[in-house]
């Protein structure tokens, strides 16, 4: 039994009113348990379900929603059509003082990078920097969760991963790149690290998908419908459509560079290249995965980073700047750890008659 409150949200019409859904508060353990749950029930073992669990709930508590819970049914979708395997265990192969590899073995890229996690950051203290490489597997959801914990730990942090053909280059006329996200974090003295994620398109599919269910309009120029042209229409991105790069040229060449670093590194497929049309209903781009770490002890003179970022931090405040990156996630987590995480009702309910096995 999971403990939740319960909360009404209304809106007013023609002075009535009217309630458009019910919302239940749930704790984060909670929620990292029933969706463990529902993974075990769809073939994962009990670690991987753990870490994809806890993958699913952090997004969901620091307000990645597109990441979050609306991401269960794509792994139940991919684990049910048999297109990933839910137990499979990585193998991670010391290369050199410099770099770890992490075949995935078509597992999740979450549990990879779990088991690899300590050796890389003996690695990173030891030579000062360090590569990881995870192939031959497959990652649905943000990268921030992934790189937040080395700048918790004084490291700084960059990833990369590539997806699925989604995204038409600059000037080309059909999908090549995935949304390649990219994501940095660091360590700032006595307070949260600066972290950012963001996909290279304009945004991230997961976004337009909500948005198509929601029955939105996107943002203008966001993608282009099945014959090239620009559009705001999310069901006509999804529809043989696709999304466009961030800043015209530049973002591209940023997606291609992903693109190559994430694939090429790791041995990964890119984003063109697998075929899942014999698995219907797979979600999940079975492509690579990079991290590199720092550790700036190695670095600089007199003030270590975490104190110069503290410096810039509060210059782009005095300037004016208030939304720095990673802040709004600090504090909703912050928030939902003490309140809990708030879900649609029919969230809930399918999430339980999922971990039930009854859908």
């Amino acid at each position: 039994m999971f403990a939740c409150n319960y909360i009404l949200k209304c809106h007013y019409d023609n002075g009535r009113d009217n309630v458009i859904d019910a919302f239940e508060y749930i704790s984060e353990k909670d929620l990292i348990a029933l969706i463990a749950d529902i993974f075990v029930q769809n073939g994962c073992s009990d670690f991987v379900a753990s870490q994809i669990a806890e993958n699913c709930a952090s997004a969901e508590r620091d307000g990645s929603v597109s990441h979050g819970v609306f991401r269960v049914e794509g792994y139940v979708n991919t684990l049910r059509s048999g297109w990933v395997d839910g137990a499979a265990v990585p193998v991670i192969e010391d290369k050199a003082p410099g770099v770890l590899t992490v075949d995935a073995k078509n597992g999740f890229a979450q549990p990879a990078l779990s088991l690899a996690r300590e050796a890389f950051v003996e690695k990173v203290q030891s030579n000062g920097i360090a590569l990881l490489t995870i192939g031959n597997a497959h990652h649905f959801s943000s990268l921030w969760p992934d790189i937040l914990p080395f700048a918790q730990s004084g490291l700084v942090a960059i990833s990369m991963v590539n997806s699925f053909a989604c995204s038409v280059p600059h000037g080309a006329k059909s999908p090549v790149f995935g949304t390649n996200p990219i994501a940095f974090a660091a360590p700032v003295e006595g307070q949260p690290p600066l972290v950012f994620d963001f996909a290279t398109t304009t945004m991230a599919n997961g976004d337009v998908q909500i948005a198509a269910k929601e029955g939105r309009l996107l943002p203008d120029g966001t993608g282009v419908d099945d014959s090239g042209n620009l559009t705001n229409d999310p069901e006509a991105i999804l529809d043989g459509g696709a999304l466009v790069p961030f800043g015209g040229h530049k973002g591209s060449a940023i997606s291609l560079m992903v693109e190559l670093l994430a694939a090429g590194l790791s041995g990964g497929n890119f984003s063109f290249e697998f075929d899942w049309s014999t698995h219907p209903g797979a979600e999940t781009p079975k492509t690579g995965q990079i991290i590199i770490g720092i550790d700036p002890s190695f670095c600089g003179f007199g003030q270590g980073l975490s104190s110069r970022a503290l410096i810039l931090m509060k210059m782009l405040e005095d300037a004016g700047f208030d939304a720095r990156p990673g802040l709004r996630r600090h504090r909703l987590c912050a928030e939902r750890r003490e309140h809990g995480i708030p879900l649609k009702a029919s969230q809930v309910v399918r999430l339980r008659a999922l971990a039930a096995g009854a859908v």
